[in-house]
């Protein structure tokens, strides 16, 4: 099993800043592929970037990229989401998930678990 506990939403202007935090424990962090999804009220959950275990590969939705950073910290089991140059559609509950492989992909159903999701909110 693994647990995983995000942190770090909350409220910020447009064109602002937030890291996310997701720290995980449980079963072996290094070698999953990690990811994070959002979803906003009434839209199905949507993919946000994944990252392989090693940091070798990261892939991103368009929506985010250029604008997000995934970043993995094995030796603490965290992982992060620098969001920077916020809009009000990134508006969400943003979740991190993680998967029994070492491949990244970006269908929901893909990963084992999931945290309890933290929410960022962006006013215009």
């Amino acid at each position: 099993q693994v647990q995983l506990v995000e942190s770090g939403g909350g409220l910020v202007q447009a064109g602002g800043s937030l890291r996310l935090s997701c720290a995980a424990s449980g079963r072996t962090f290094s070698r999953q592929a990690m990811a994070w999804f959002r979803q906003a009220p009434g839209k199905e959950r949507e993919f946000v970037g994944a990252q392989t275990w090693t940091g070798g590969r990261t892939d991103y939705a368009d929506s985010v990229k250029g604008r997000f950073t995934i970043s993995r910290d094995n030796p603490k089991n965290t992982m992060y989401l620098q969001m920077n140059s916020l809009k009000p559609e990134d508006t969400a509950v943003y979740y991190c998930a993680a998967r029994t492989s070492v491949v990244v992909t970006s269908t929901p159903g893909e990963y084992n678990y999931w945290g309890q999701g933290t929410q960022v909110t962006v006013s215009s």
